[in-house]
């Protein structure tokens, strides 16, 4: 095959939606695979290896990120079910959610006030902008509810959501060994904290890592935390001085 034939192969592919979907559903499992042979650290994690893969192979082809989501929507359109169907671990462990509920809310309560007023207090110290500091508060939910959260009090959505990956790399990063250092050993507790801080990020680690338990009571709190934070969010921002 001639240098001509290639050139028409790659216009004919790079104009194909399937390719993208392709190339992340290749790239997702070579990551895993390299996560693997590194021993499963949360340090390598496979969500973020495969983003700095796709981000290196689209600089490579120089292909722009609306024609690569012509294919990897599909694959962001099933974000939706897979979050649904964490309700059915939760459904099995209902007892034990329905005694807990109360210690539960409060937990997901305080941690969403300190998680917001830490993030905007220590950014507003290092002088970040407004725009800034609106896409680093909803930093502790799922991206999708964290972008529209951000573009509702004057965020950056996709600033917003770069960040919420970011925390969720570093809280399945450092939770085996904050776990260790507090002697935590439930995996209800372990769950439920890496739901609230590291979103679908911990929920998957909790999942993997951890046990169905741990994954349950993550799943929980990552619900509780989108939902309870998409109604506090904006309190919070106008008693640092932010909205309407």
């Amino acid at each position: 095959m001639n240098v001509a034939s290639l050139d028409q192969l790659w216009v004919y592919l790079s104009g194909n939606p399937l390719l993208s979907l392709l190339a992340t559903l290749v790239v997702f499992a070579l990551a895993v695979r390299l996560n693997r042979m590194l021993g499963g650290t949360p340090l390598v994690h496979p969500v973020t290896l495969s983003i700095a893969i796709l981000i290196g192979l689209l600089l490579a082809v120089d292909m722009d990120y609306a024609t690569y989501f012509e294919g990897a929507q599909f694959i962001h359109f099933l974000l939706g079910p897979a979050t649904v169907a964490l309700a059915i671990p939760l459904y099995d462990h209902r007892e034990r959610v329905r005694r807990l509920l109360g210690p539960l809310l409060l937990a997901c309560l305080v941690g969403i006030v300190t998680a917001v007023t830490t993030t905007l207090g220590l950014a507003m110290a290092l002088g970040a902008r407004p725009e800034t500091l609106m896409s680093l508060a909803p930093r502790s939910v799922t991206s999708p509810i964290a972008m529209g959260i951000a573009e509702q009090i004057g965020g950056i959505p996709s600033l917003a959501a770069g960040l919420v990956l970011l925390t969720g790399s570093i809280g399945c990063a450092l939770s085996s060994a904050v776990f260790r250092l507090l002697g935590v050993r439930d995996p209800a507790v372990k769950g439920f904290a890496l739901g609230l801080s590291a979103h679908g990020f911990g929920t998957a680690h909790a999942f993997a890592r951890i046990g169905a338990v741990a994954g349950a009571f993550s799943g929980l709190a990552m619900g509780l935390t989108g939902l309870l934070t998409a109604f506090l969010l904006p309190l919070i921002t106008r008693l640092f001085g932010f909205g309407a």
